[in-house]
């Protein structure tokens, strides 16, 4: 543990950052596997719908540096590709 009062802080301060990253994460894995869910039922029209949701979240979190861009672009190419497939 640090000694440092400005050290202890840093500590506390990224914990915090480190959680909410987290689960910021996690939410944009629910949103994936609705996404292929909705695919496996056929529902291309709410496919769409929570892919465009998941599509501005994905970009957001890029910006901020929570996802790798190259990722996130990886991500959105590959659930797109999989929705228009649905007929």
């Amino acid at each position: 543990m640090a000694n440092i009062k400005a050290s202890k802080k840093h500590v506390i301060v990224s914990e915090k950052r480190r959680q909410s990253n987290c689960s910021k994460r996690s939410t944009i894995k629910t949103f994936i596997k609705k996404i292929y869910f909705f695919i496996k039922k056929k529902d291309k029209e709410k496919a769409y719908q929570t892919f465009c949701i998941l599509q501005s979240m994905i970009d957001r979190y890029a910006l901020k540096g929570i996802l790798h861009v190259n990722k996130a672009a990886r991500q959105k190419s590959i659930l797109m590709k999989c929705i228009k497939q649905i007929v």
